[in-house]
């Protein structure tokens, strides 16, 4: 039983090519001489649970518990009350009816947290999640329909706590969660999902570059989200954190960062921070403060002595 609850949970998450063609069902294959031969109870077994993923994935709901059962029946072993409950939570996930189905697989794991097939469970909350991060609305009271990213977050976040980040589907469901934070435009929340619970567990690799250069950008978005006119008059911390974060990536990843241009956004951040200080300046100057002035006028030519901003002080300094 146990090797066939380990295939079954394992099988549930990664799926298989599409069944075979058999001459009589569940009996031959065609081997490597085009022969057909008896097949062993093992490849019946695989070509059964792939059947059945099949079925639930594509919404027929009928044929696919029509299919466990015939599991159970060939697979006597199978039987027992967490592949039962397993059942009942994919039979409504085939329906579509995503919040029933969660909270069906959230009863198995909080009544058998040792259960064989957690790990086939989790698979299944990650898809209702990508559903609700995709678009997907939550039904409340039969009649509202919210929103569901709120409640697609909620879901990875869970799956990121239960499975570890360090796991492939713990990982799979923060990025999921990043990338639906960057689509809204909730930049605050990129950058702390980034900096707080991915970039401290990923020091090499890919994703601490990718973490790396999201909390650059994502910070950057921050400031370039206000309107261009208003800009230099935001706090300049998200910049001058940007900056730092760009300019980190292209210490540590200097031919990934000449491919993506990284020392062109740190050159448009300095703009963007001489153009804050240079209207401070003009601003002392309009109003006759001109000491004021000047030293924002001398911080200007100082800090970003190339940038366009820097030629307007220039121009303006009252020596």
């Amino acid at each position: 039983m146990l090797k066939y609850t380990f295939i079954l949970a394992a099988l549930l998450i990664i799926g298989l090519p599409p069944a075979f063609s058999f001459p009589s069902p569940d009996v031959w294959r065609l081997d490597n001489d085009e022969k057909w031969t008896l097949i062993s109870p093992d490849d019946k077994f695989l070509v059964a649970v792939a059947e059945v993923k099949k079925l639930v994935n594509t919404g027929q709901t009928e044929p696919a518990r029509l299919a466990y059962e015939q599991l159970k029946k060939d697979f006597p072993e199978l039987a027992d009350p967490d592949l039962d409950a397993f059942i009942e939570a994919d039979l409504l996930f085939s329906q579509g009816k995503f919040t029933k189905a969660y909270r069906a697989y959230e009863k198995i794991i909080k009544e058998r947290p040792q259960s064989r097939l957690r790990p086939a469970i989790l698979d299944r909350q990650y898809a209702i999640g990508t559903a609700y991060l995709g678009g997907l609305k939550k039904s409340v009271l039969r009649v509202i329909k919210l929103k569901g990213d709120p409640e697609g977050v909620r879901i990875m976040e869970t799956i990121t706590d239960r499975a570890g980040i360090q796991s492939a589907l713990g990982l799979r469901a923060s990025l999921a969660v990043v990338e639906n934070y960057h689509k809204r435009e909730l930049f605050n929340d990129e950058y702390d999902k980034w900096h707080d619970d991915i970039s401290p567990q990923y020091k090499t690799g890919q994703i601490a570059k990718d973490a790396l250069l999201g909390m650059a950008a994502s910070k950057h978005a921050i400031y370039n989200r206000q309107p261009e006119e208003k800009r230099a008059f935001y706090d300049a911390a998200n910049l001058l954190t940007a900056r730092t974060n760009y300019e980190n990536f292209v210490d540590n990843y200097p031919k990934d960062a000449e491919r993506l241009g990284t020392s062109e956004i740190i050159e448009q951040i300095d703009e963007q921070l001489a153009e804050k200080h240079l209207v401070i300046a003009k601003y002392y100057h309009r109003t006759g403060h001109i000491q004021a002035a000047n030293l924002y006028y001398d911080m200007v030519l100082r800090d970003y002595p190339q940038t366009d901003a820097a030629q307007a002080a220039r121009q303006s300094r009252n020596y």
